[in-house]
């Protein structure tokens, strides 16, 4: 089964994000800060990430970075979550390593769309 980490700091987000991909079938493991986020991704590499870009503790940018630096999840798909919609906003996710970059409010069908891509190995 496809494990998904998933960090976003707002309870209600999180939750829908969650029951969507739970319902799709994957298996989700959720944080609600960058801290939390960082060590399930170590403890149990994901196949991808979904995450929000401002959190308390560490920024899912900061989260991005550590993950890349592990040897077990350095190649894994990063999606940014985010309603931060600025270039220099999107230019930093990517630096940092993020894979692809989703900018809310979204869709839940374009949401699972982009995870699709990823896991197939496209990024958009």
């Amino acid at each position: 089964m496809t494990r998904i980490l998933l960090a976003e700091d707002d309870p209600d987000i999180r939750f829908l994000v969650r029951y969507g991909l739970e319902s799709a079938g994957f298996m989700v493991d959720s944080a609600g800060d960058g801290d939390e986020a960082l060590r399930l991704g170590r403890r149990h590499p994901p196949d991808l990430c979904v995450l929000d870009v401002r959190m308390p503790g560490l920024s899912g940018i900061e989260v991005c970075r550590g993950l890349r630096a592990g040897p077990d999840t350095a190649a894994v798909p990063i999606l940014m979550l985010t309603a931060q919609a600025s270039v220099p906003h999107m230019d930093e996710a990517y630096d940092a390593g993020a894979t692809d970059y989703l900018i809310k409010p979204f869709s839940r069908r374009e949401l699972m769309e982009r995870i699709e891509a990823l896991l197939a190995g496209v990024a958009s």
